[in-house]
């Protein structure tokens, strides 16, 4: 590939790569680009910041995580690349998270002795027989969550522990979302060995994470930035401009992406002083794949797949409260059908610089909605009214100790996995990746996958790889997206990436070229 200089001439931008979004997965990529000498220009629809869903937002000092990031990895490569973009700024922190339900916590990692003691014998005896009835007779015919999840914990517990929290989550019955979204995120999380490990906790047999003798379990405590994920990703970015390599447009939103008829690409972006167009050999698109799809030019033939593609809306209500920390956990996950809130951070668990008065308490309440619905549309001050009755109501804050308030809304954060979604999914990849392949699909959005951070972040890695090969050489779309992948096992205990299969002679020696190319980020085949 001929290189291209970072340039503009006439409103026109000419780079080797044009990124769509200055998330964790476009600005990875814009990173490791502009580290091997590649220009890119990456555009960004938010004016202000950086990160995407994991941006740290600030309201007269305090900081705001948009839904909670816990950096841990199990992936050596993003835990190295962590390192290497923010080295001085992590935290160590401990991790606790609770749930509430019918007026009581339960400790999430499940403490065995805490649950049969707060469901009391005859319902937790009710839980064991369900879950042996579906152990014994499981449902044959498995389609949707409630048929996997009940599968695997049993009717009782999936009531109990899943329904109402899930249906606050997705905004739609648990019958008619799809299986694949339990199989992805509840993965390895069985009964029984919840059961024993939380025997284990409560008995306190379970070592230290991170003792060389410790068996694997879910784990105990994990780094943060000290001032909040988007302290990565404002680095991230310095970085990339740092360079002299790399542009990153804020402000500006994708208003087409056109083939140029010769494997190249031409984005047209709307910014504060009008269109911006950038031309690039290569292009990264991590805008949700409904919008892209609206804005390729040649249209493509899946645009009615992928405009049948639907996203979950959240939205968080800070409180600032005039008391010491009310609890210590990170977030509370409120499975109360009485509110609307699903789940409840407290931002000084997560760091204490977050929180800029040691006398004020900082939480967030978090509710899940569609963009433009009653929860979306409702003035803020009658938000953060709605959010202190809510805490009045489970008894977590005394609404006269509020002192302030602040809402902040994030569009499209979630990809709903409706029975539809995989077919609508796998038509647009195949038509793009037939077409045109030097357009390549990343993060949560772009892949309309329900990614964490750190497989975000793989996605970019392994198509920086790709464009620097000039081939497809790492398949993308086999990023581990399990719960079990972010919650148990050590940080940084698998080093290789997903490769293709099949791999030419060709193809395995522009791999090998690409892998001795200095300071690239280590991996294994």
């Amino acid at each position: 590939m001929e290189q291209r200089v970072a340039d503009q001439r006439n409103g026109v931008v000419d780079v080797d790569v044009a990124i769509i979004g200055a998330g964790p997965a476009g600005l990875t990529a814009g990173y490791l680009l502009t580290k091997q000498g590649k220009s890119v220009a990456i555009i960004e629809k938010d004016a202000t910041y950086v990160g995407g869903i994991s941006r740290t937002v600030e309201f007269e000092g305090y900081r705001f995580d948009i839904g909670g990031h816990r950096f841990f990895s199990k992936s050596q490569q993003v835990v190295d690349l962590w390192n290497e973009i923010l080295p001085d700024d992590f935290i160590q922190r401990p991790r606790m998270s609770r749930i509430y339900y019918e007026g009581k916590f339960y400790s999430y990692p499940l403490r065995a002795f805490e649950a049969l003691w707060n469901l009391g014998i005859w319902r937790s005896t009710l839980c064991m027989a369900s879950y042996l009835k579906y152990k014994l007779f499981p449902i044959t015919n498995v389609k949707s969550f409630e048929d996997w999840t009940t599968n695997q914990f049993g009717k009782k517990l999936y009531s109990i522990f899943f329904k109402t929290y899930t249906e606050k989550v997705w905004g739609m019955p648990c019958n008619e979302m799809s299986a694949d979204w339990a199989a992805q995120r509840i993965k390895g999380l069985s009964l029984w060995n919840a059961v024993i490990d939380g025997l284990k906790r409560s008995l306190g047999l379970n070592k230290r994470p991170n003792d060389g003798q410790a068996v694997k379990t879910l784990l105990e405590t994990f780094r943060y930035p000290r001032l909040g994920p988007g302290m990565m990703w404002e680095a991230a970015r310095d970085k990339i401009l740092a360079t002299g390599q790399g542009q990153v447009l804020m402000g500006h939103a994708l208003q087409q992406l056109a083939s140029d008829g010769k494997g190249g690409w031409s984005m047209t972006a709307t910014g504060p002083q009008g269109n911006v167009q950038i031309r690039a050999a290569h292009a990264i698109s991590s805008a949700p794949m409904r919008e892209l799809a609206r804005r390729l030019h040649p249209l493509p033939e899946s645009t009615l797949q992928a405009n049948q593609l639907n996203y979950r809306d959240f939205l968080t209500v800070a409180l600032m409260i005039r008391s010491e920390d009310l609890f210590p956990d990170n977030w509370i996950y409120i499975h109360d059908s009485k509110v609307q809130v699903g789940r409840v951070q407290n931002f000084r668990s997560w760091s204490p610089e977050m929180v800029p008065d040691e006398n004020v308490a900082c939480v967030g309440l978090e509710y899940f909605c569609f963009e433009g619905d009653g929860l979306w549309s409702m003035a803020d001050a009658d938000l953060v009214d709605l959010a202190k009755r809510e805490m009045a109501i489970l008894g977590l804050v005394d609404p006269d100790k509020v002192i302030g308030g602040a809402v902040v809304r994030q569009e499209k954060a979630y990809p709903v996995y409706d029975e539809d979604y995989a077919a609508n999914v796998d038509a647009m990849r195949r038509e793009l990746e037939q077409k045109f392949p030097t357009l390549h699909l990343v993060g949560r959005n772009g892949m309309h996958r329900y990614n964490n951070q750190d497989h975000a972040m793989m996605t970019a890695m392994l198509t920086v790889e790709n464009i620097l090969a000039g081939e497809r050489v790492f398949d993308t779309w086999c990023v581990n997206e399990d719960a079990e992948y972010h919650e148990a096992g050590d940080e940084g205990d698998e080093t290789s990436l997903p490769k293709r299969d099949n791999l030419s002679a060709d193809q395995q020696a522009a791999l090998q070229s690409v892998r001795d190319v200095p300071e690239r980020v280590r991996k294994s085949a």
